[in-house]
């Protein structure tokens, strides 16, 4: 599946449990990484947790499972890799601390 039709589909996940300001960045031209990454946030570490359950059992199902996960425990910052695509799922105080968004302020928003 194409990077981009993948990046669509976990915002379309992410978006079916209620994930808060959703961004879609595209980084393919600014490192050799990834193509697309995917900044969302949830209001606690349960709501974190379970943005990043739902987009990890859906994936799978579409055979597309998650190379890499961390922070499931803990639930402030969960990162999924599928590759093309790299999830980022954040508590909110979390994502507001570190500012991906600002760090990768060059990347085209989709």
């Amino acid at each position: 599946m194409q990077p981009k039709r993948i990046a669509a589909l976990i915002r379309a996940l992410a978006e079916d449990k209620k994930a808060e300001d959703l961004v879609v960045l595209d980084i393919s031209k600014l490192s050799s990484l990834t193509h697309y990454f995917i900044i969302a946030h949830g209001n606690s570490d349960r709501h974190v947790r379970a943005l990043a359950e739902h987009i990890m059992d859906e994936m799978k199902k579409k055979k597309i499972p998650a190379l890499h996960a961390e922070g499931l425990r803990e639930g402030k910052w969960i990162l999924l890799d599928f590759g093309s695509v790299i999830a980022h799922i954040f508590y909110k105080d979390t994502r507001e601390f570190y500012g991906l968004e600002r760090l990768w302020g060059e990347a085209k928003k989709i």
